[in-house]
Parts: structure tokens; sequence; C-alpha cells
């Protein structure tokens, strides 16, 4: 893609940006390429990237068609050049203040008194410091031709918005608007929109892209991350929209009578179980995770920066080593200030493998291939508890929502018999609690917990306030019968009279 002129020289450049979109099955080939087009011809080459097309339409035709759209990391000017993507952007200073300059900015910053900074060596100091500077300074000698600079240097204006967050989504929001357009050209009812689940007010958690790699190893029998992923996902998402759909029934069938009424705020009972249960799954899943996680941190991070001296040292005794070799053994001072200086260095190199040592006993590792393996391993770990962040919010979400129904429905309930509604739900709740049991072990098969199941039931009774609300129902209880024993009492003489006349 290009001109040949440009190279990448690093191991890990982006050779280019890759965008990935769906396609309608609905529409035809013609009309993806024109949407495809017309996307294109806005989004990237009417502002300088060249693009890259291609439509997939796997087997079976109409299952996923989509389409690889790859954009130039760079733009091209107006004679047909490419755009630098970054500028190097030197660290001046006029006085006490420090500023970024790119090498046209500094011809004029030059007369107003800026100064580029270089590394300098004064005794056994090094520094960065203008030439005004080093001049004051006897002794000081320049040890580099290199003006500090910023790291990276300065962005092209273009290709940092590309790399923006609010491009990614300018880019989908202008999809969405060809897709929608065109479906409606074509009298078709269905839209896409291009936000996200949370963002849509939706509580089921989206999949992720599962790729051809992946369904190549499950096509071999082996389970990949990703596709096991998404069926626990899939498997939560059918759970959620059989609870709903079970609740929404029995929502519209409530007709304000007891029977009704007792079976909705049970089936929302269960459904509060339910999402507790999985609250206190992901609760135990997180802390396990986030202990190990929390443990192995520090250490890699140590283990990395033990590597990283052992290396400089290393490089320093060498070079050391070296510059002994070569300095004459008739001077003997300097001799003597480089055993010393490679004496220390030794020493320092001895107790820092020694502690590599241990950081590996720790992590249980015999060498660095088994640390990269705990490093991969960790960096599962984050992704997996982000993914449970993620769930726990959807499932805290569901769970107030069921409550505030539950409430509403204490509401409806007000006019009716407290006892006989009691008796009504407690008729059923062994049978919704069985069911909600049975839907969890179908979710989590092998890993249900009957502990965890337990909690999530004691947590809903408190949340219910169910202790008040059986203390109350046994005091109606007792009033209804002492009112039924006086009026036993108070009938009782009459009838003994009424047997005297007879």
């Amino acid at each position: 893609m290009g001109s040949g002129r440009v190279r990448k020289k690093t191991k890990d450049s982006r050779l280019a940006r890759e965008l990935v979109v769906a396609l309608p099955a609905e529409l035809s080939l013609d009309d993806w390429k024109n949407m495809l087009e017309r996307f294109i011809r806005e989004q990237g080459t009417d502002l300088g990237m060249c693009a890259d097309v291609n439509i997939h339409d796997p087997y079976p035709p109409g299952h996923n068609p989509h389409s690889h759209i790859l954009f130039t990391m760079r733009p091209l000017d107006e004679h047909g050049k490419w755009q630098a993507k970054t500028q190097k952007e030197y660290l001046c200073k006029r006085g006490e203040e420090e500023c970024g300059f790119t090498a046209d900015e500094f011809k004029v910053a030059k007369t107003q008194g800026w100064e580029k900074q270089y590394m300098y060596q004064f005794g056994e100091k090094k520094g960065y410091l203008t030439p005004s500077e080093a001049e004051k300074i006897e002794g000081c000698i320049r040890t580099s031709k290199t003006p500090k600079s910023t790291r990276y240097g300065r962005q092209n204006p273009l290709t940092e918005l590309w790399n923006s967050e609010e491009q990614i989504f300018a880019w989908r929001k202008s999809w969405e608007m060809i897709i929608n357009e065109e479906q409606e050209r074509h009298g078709i009812v269905d839209r896409v929109d291009c936000r996200s689940h949370a963002a849509r007010g939706l509580t089921e958690q989206p999949t992720v892209h599962e790729g051809y790699h992946a369904r190549k190893l499950e096509s071999m029998g082996i389970v990949s991350d990703r596709c096991e992923l998404n069926r626990q996902i899939r498997a939560d998402n059918k759970l959620l929209r059989e609870l709903k759909a079970s609740v929404k029934k029995l929502m519209d069938a409530a007709k304000n009578t007891i029977p009704s009424l007792a079976k909705a705020m049970e089936s929302l009972r269960a459904k509060m179980i339910i999402f507790c249960y999985q609250l206190g799954y992901i609760c135990k899943g997180k802390s396990s995770i986030s202990k190990y996680v929390d443990a192995a941190d520090p250490i890699l991070e140590r283990y990395a920066e033990l590597k990283q001296e052992i290396r400089e040292k290393s490089s320093e005794q060498k070079s050391l080593r070296s510059e002994k070799k070569g300095t004459s053994i008739f001077n003997v001072k300097k001799q003597m200030e480089l055993s010393q200086r490679i004496a220390e260095l030794t020493e320092d190199l001895e107790e820092l493998c020694s502690e590599r040592t241990m950081l590996l006993n720790q992590l249980d590792c015999a060498d660095d291939k088994e640390v990269k393996k705990v490093k991969t391993s960790v960096s599962t770990m984050k992704d997996t508890l982000k993914n449970l962040d993620a769930k726990e919010v959807q499932f805290s979400a569901e769970l107030d929502a069921a409550q505030k129904e539950f409430a509403s429905l204490q509401e409806q309930v007000a006019d009716f018999d407290p006892i006989d509604l009691h008796n009504a739900r407690q008729a059923i709740r062994s049978e919704m609690e069985q069911d909600a049991v049975h839907k969890l072990q179908e979710r989590y098969t092998d890993e249900y917990s009957y502990i965890t199941m337990v909690d999530g039931r004691r947590e809903v009774s408190l949340m219910l306030d169910e202790y008040a609300e059986e203390q109350r129902i046994q005091q109606l209880k007792q009033e209804q019968q002492r009112k039924f024993q006086q009026e036993r009492r108070q009938n009782h003489p009459l009838k003994k009279q009424k047997d005297r006349e007879r």
C-alpha cells in the first residue's frame, strides 16, 4: 500500500488501520459495493487516506457477510506525497522556561532566545544543558549530538484524529446512517444502532468477536477461550430473557386476584434469588482471581525491573572490563578505579541474581519461559476480571429493577387480605425456589454451589424484610384468633338459653 520509499522499521509498527463492518444480509452485492464506496469516500479518500477493501460472505452465504477495510496510517497531501505521522519536537529552554518546538518552529524560536538542550558531562555528573549554560561550567564536555526531545514527537493533527476514540464512534455512526438509508430505500423495516448495549439501555451482555482461528480450534475439538466466553454470555442472556418473559407474563396476567398476584410476587422473588446467586458467584470468582493477581503483579513488576537492572549492570561491567583491558598498566589510578567499579558491579549482580532466584521461587517458575506463561495467565485473569465487573453491573441493575417491581406489586396488594395472600405465596414458594435452582443448575452445571444458593436466598429475605413480614402475619393471625374466640364466648350463652326454651 503506497510508495515503496515509506518503510516501517520497528517490529511493532502498524502498517494499516483496519475496520470490519457488518453488511446487511437482505441487500445484494451491488448494494454492498455502493455503501462501501460511499463510506470510504466520505471517511477516507476525501481526507487523504488510501483504502483497500475486501467483501467476505463465508459459507453458508448470507450467514455473516462483512467487509474488511484497510486505511493507510498517514494521509497524502495535495501533491500525492505522504505526510508525516509525527514531527520531531525539540525541548528547548529560555531561562527557566522549557517548551517544545518542531524544526520549522525552532527557526523562529531561535531568534527569540530559545536554545536546544544537549547531553553534557561535568565531573562525574551528566545532564541536559543549553550551550550557553554549558559555557559557564568549567570542564563541561558535550557527549551527544542529539538534542533533547519529546518521546513520541508532535503528532499530525489528522492522524491524531484518526487514532482517537471520538473518531471510532464517528465511523460507526456514519456506517449506521448509510445502512439505515439503504434499508429504507429498499423498503426494509429493520434498522441498526451503533450504540453499545449500555447506551441503549439493554441489560444483556454483548458477545465478543470470535474470529477464524477460534472457530478453527473448535472444529478440531479444542475449546477456544473466546468461544467458551461467548457460550457463557449466551447462556446468561438466555436465562435473563426467560426470567424477563416469565415475569412480564405474570405481571400481565395479574388481574387483581390473590392467586395471580401471589404467583407474580413469588416469581419475582425467585428471580431476585437467581440474581443474588449470580452476584455471589461473581464475587467469589473476583475474590479468588484478585488475590492471585494482586500477589503476582508486584512480583512480576519487580522481576521485570530486576531483569532490566541485571541487563544494564552486565552491559556496564562488560564495557568497563573492555576499558580496563585497553587501559595501560602504568595508569595505576585508572586501573584501580575500574577494578573497584567492576567489583561493585559484580557484587550488585550477585545480589540481583539472588533476588531474581527468590522471585522465581515465589512464582513457582524455573526460568523466563515459565515467567512469561505466568504473565500471560495474569493478563488473561485481568481480562476475566473486567468481564466479571461488567456482569456484576448487569446483574446488580437487574436485581434493583426486580426489587422495584416487587415494591410496585406490594402497593397493588395493599387492599387484599394479607393472611390469604401470605398463605397463597407460601403454598407455591417451594415450587418457585426449586424452579430457580433448576435454572441455575442448568446454567452452572458442575460449578453450581448449594452454599451460594443458600446465601442468595438469605440475601433476598433480608432485602424484602421477610422476617418482619412473617412477624406481622403472625400478629394478624393471633388477633384474628382472639376475635374468633371472643365472638364464640359471646354467642355461647345465647345458644344455651335457646336450648332451654325448646
